[in-house]
Order: structure tokens, then sequence, then C-alpha cells
């Protein structure tokens, strides 16, 4: 296993919709492995593929550290097939440091995907398991938690983002 380099925003492979994964192979269960250690090295609760640089609709999710009676799993081609009510609800991003904000999604979600094994599954999360399942879901169709922001908040964070660029180029 290997801690993955996770890219930030501005990347373009954020923005780009992940196509699906044809078979599960070698490749696939060890980016499953990678994408793993590599949410919990920077204790993060869940991982699309894309977010590491690998455009196929593969998510790791582990909400165990806020909500202990859901552990880890992975799904591949994970599809929202069924959601209700909303509510607002505080988020943050690997790929989008330091952006905390409120976001409305649905207060609970139905999704049905294929485990590492090939069988196919169906999860069923509310709180904030659904909230990690909605995010990482938009990840893999090219949605970031900017994309989900006010256009006042999405330019206050990208001047904030340009502001530090130019920081770091004088230094």
């Amino acid at each position: 296993m290997a801690v993955l380099e996770i890219l930030k925003y501005p990347h373009p492979v954020l923005k780009k919709r992940s196509k699906e994964v044809e078979r599960i192979d070698e490749r696939i269960l060890r980016l499953i492995d990678d994408m793993k250690e590599t949410m919990y090295g920077a204790n993060g609760i869940g991982l699309a593929a894309c977010q590491v640089g690998v455009p196929e609709r593969i998510i790791v999710v582990d909400v165990s550290p806020i909500d202990p009676q859901h552990n880890f799993f992975a799904m591949v081609n994970p599809e929202i097939i069924s959601e209700e009510g909303e509510i607002e609800h505080e988020e943050g991003c690997l790929s989008v440091p330091e952006c905390f904000e409120k976001v409305m999604r649905k207060k609970i979600v139905r999704v049905k995907g294929i485990s590492p094994e090939g069988r196919e599954i169906e999860v069923s999360g509310e709180g904030i398991l659904a909230f990690a399942l909605q995010h990482e879901i938009d990840h893999l169709n090219g949605v970031l938690i900017l994309d989900r922001l006010s256009r006042l908040k999405r330019e206050i964070y990208r001047n904030r983002l340009k502001k530090e660029r130019r920081k770091e180029e004088r230094e």
C-alpha cells in the first residue's frame, strides 16, 4: 500500500466526470488499498479516485470516527438510487483545503454499486454517512464543494487561493 498525492483545486481532473470501471482487477484492488491508506493518512472520512488522479468511479468511505456504527467500505461505480429530505451540513474537502462551509444535502440516501469482491451492494445512509456518500459521488461527477457555494463565497475562496499563491511565488 502507498499514500498517494491528493490533488488540490483547481486541478483539471477534479472537474471532469469519472469513467465507469469495466472490471475489478488487481490494479483496482491495489488502488482501493492505496486510497484507503491515503484517506486515513489525511484524516479524511471519504475519498474519490479522481482526487488521487485516477478518473474512475471508485470511492472509499469510513465515517466511524464520527459515527462508530459505520465502518470502512469501498464502492465501485456508485450511484444514488433514492434520496429524501434536505438538511444543511458543514463540510470540508481534502482537495479544497481550508474551505469549511455549510452545504445543502439530502438527509437520507440509498446508493448502489459494486463491492471490491465484485458483488452488487446497496448502502443506506443518514447523517454523516449520507453526507459523505453525496460528497464523494459529487467528486466522481466533477462537482466540488465550491460548486455548491454561493458565487460570493466561491470568489472569496478563489481570491484567497490566488493571494496565497502569489505569496508563495515571492518566497
